[in-house]
C-alpha cells in the first residue's frame, strides 16, 4: 500500500501538472475511440501496450478477456460494451489475448479448479475456444493456440450484444482480435475468420 500512496504522491508532483489542461477538459468531456477488452493480468496494462493517454480507451478487463455472449440478464460486462458502444459510439473494439494466460493455461492444462468454484464457473465461456480449429500456421505450445483461439471465440461472442449487431450492420464499428507476447512486446492482429495472424502494423 506505501507504493501505491507513493505513487499517487508522484502523480499529483511528477505527472499532474504537466497535464492539467488536458485533465481539466476530461472533467467534462469523455469520446474514447476504443473499446479495449484485455485481461485482468497484472502484466497487461492497455494505456502502456499502446501508448494511450487518458481518455482514448474505454477499458474492460476480465480473466482470460473472457466476454460473455449476450443474455437478458444483463451483467457489468454487458452494461459496460452496451454503453461504449451505443452511448460513447466506440468506432473499434479490441479483445486482446496474451502469452502466459493462467485462464488459458488453467483450461488447456485441464486444472482442478475444484477449489476455486468461481473462476470454474467463469471459463465456461471459454468453453468454445478448446473447439475451435487452430490456424495452420505453427505455434509454440496449447497455451499459446488456445489463448488465440480463444480472442476468435470472444469477437464472436461480443456480435451476439445487440449495441454490438446494430453497429456493425452500419458499419460504424470494427471489431478487432490482438494477442500481446509479455516477453517480447509484441502484438499479432488475428484474423477472425482463419485465427491466423501477422504482426500489428502502424
Amino acid at each position: 500500500m506505501q507504493d501505491l500512496a507513493e505513487g499517487v504522491a508522484r502523480f499529483q508532483r511528477d505527472v499532474y501538472p504537466a497535464q492539467a489542461a488536458h485533465f481539466q477538459h476530461l472533467a467534462t468531456t469523455h469520446r474514447p475511440s476504443t473499446l479495449f477488452i484485455s485481461c485482468s493480468d497484472a502484466r497487461v496494462i492497455p494505456e502502456l501496450i499502446t501508448q494511450s493517454e487518458p481518455g482514448e480507451l474505454f477499458v474492460i478487463r476480465t480473466a482470460g478477456n473472457l466476454v460473455p455472449a449476450y443474455t437478458p440478464n444483463a451483467d457489468g460486462i454487458a452494461a459496460s460494451i452496451e454503453y461504449a458502444v451505443a452511448v460513447l459510439g466506440v468506432s473499434d473494439i479490441v479483445v486482446c489475448g496474451h502469452s502466459a494466460c493462467g485462464a488459458m493455461t488453467a483450461l488447456a492444462d485441464d486444472h482442478d479448479l475444484a477449489a476455486l468454484p468461481a473462476v470454474a464457473h467463469w471459463l465456461r465461456h471459454a468453453e468454445a475456444s478448446r473447439a475451435r480449429t487452430a490456424c495452420a500456421e505453427p505455434v509454440e505450445d496449447k497455451v499459446s493456440v488456445l489463448v488465440r483461439n480463444n480472442v476468435i471465440a470472444q469477437l464472436a461472442n461480443l456480435a451476439t450484444h445487440p449495441s454490438v449487431a446494430r453497429a456493425l450492420a452500419a458499419e460504424t464499428l470494427t471489431l478487432r482480435g490482438w494477442v500481446y507476447d509479455i516477453p517480447t512486446g509484441a502484438v499479432d492482429q488475428l484474423d477472425p475468420a482463419t485465427g491466423c495472424s501477422a504482426a500489428l502494423a502502424a
